[in-house]
């Protein structure tokens, strides 16, 4: 009977400590994957902090944005920007630059700076790591043929000026955001580059794109390339075109294919410039 009874208590003692053991590796478990997600939490933590430091603290300068205001410069396309190491951009970010009329940062804290330059490095299109696809040489041979961007914009050194000069377009924009950007040209919001049409008092009506413009007079360049200066008195009509000057029809014009073929073009030479860049310093 007392050998029974031992028995008995060793399978009862035997499944408790089993019992807790369980209970021990699932509260284990469980802590690791609360730490795992604590650990992954802070990179969208970050980007979200980083969003709204931007809006209350730059946005009124910069534009939501990033791409300028009337007290700011760009800082999400500019080339002499998007080129700056984080270590120079945090440095402009705790020092400010005072005689341009931007006041120091450092009252932030590490926390709160590093999450303004990771959000801010969101703005330039750094962050995104998509991959560029399509055949380059093809979006050369449509840049500069079938599709006609050339007639506009110019790449290093060749094409047109009406347009934006697109060399380093790739440096502050992804793949997808140039691929989109060709599908669906955005309208221009600054008065300077918008498109406009004029009438002058004698009849004559000119097309093109503003260049300058005050109170008093108008500078236009005329899609053949020519500048005209008016004098608003002299205008009997003048408007500025809600549409962009751009094609709007490049989503039928070319095939998916072509359409990666341009974008991929336009990525690669920011990209190729890099590399050639980076051999140069190193």
């Amino acid at each position: 009977m007392i050998g029974v009874a031992l028995s008995k208590w060793s399978m009862i003692r035997a499944a408790t400590v089993a019992a807790f053991a369980a209970l021990a590796l699932q509260a284990a478990v469980l802590q690791e994957g609360q730490h795992a997600g604590a650990k992954r939490a802070p990179a969208a933590a970050s980007a979200s902090a980083g969003e709204q430091i931007f809006a209350s603290v730059c946005a009124s300068c910069h534009g939501l944005d990033g791409k300028g205001g009337e007290r700011a410069p760009d800082i999400a396309t500019r080339p002499e920007i998007t080129r700056l190491s984080d270590d120079d951009l945090l440095r402009v970010l705790r020092a400010g630059i005072p005689e341009k009329g931007m006041p120091p940062f450092a009252g932030l804290g590490t926390a709160k700076l590093s999450a303004l330059l990771s959000y801010i490095r969101i703005l330039q299109g750094k962050s995104t790591g998509t991959a560029i696809v399509g055949n380059t040489e093809l979006g050369k041979e449509l840049y500069f043929g079938k599709a006609g961007c050339s007639g506009c914009h110019m790449v290093n050194g060749v094409g047109g000026f009406l347009g934006r000069d697109l060399s380093n377009y790739g440096e502050s924009h992804s793949f997808v955001e140039i691929r989109t950007a060709i599908v669906g040209p955005q309208k221009t919001t600054g008065p300077r580059g918008r498109g406009a049409e004029v009438t002058t008092k004698d009849g004559k009506v000119y097309s093109g794109v503003v260049r300058n413009e005050d109170n008093f007079s108008l500078q236009l360049q005329s899609l053949d390339g020519d500048f005209h200066l008016f004098s608003k008195s002299d205008l009997a009509q003048f408007n500025y075109r809600q549409e962009s000057l751009m094609p709007s029809d490049y989503g039928s014009k070319l095939s998916a294919a072509e359409l990666d073929a341009v974008a991929a073009y336009l990525a690669g030479i920011a990209h190729s410039k890099q590399k050639r860049e980076e051999g140069f310093l190193n």
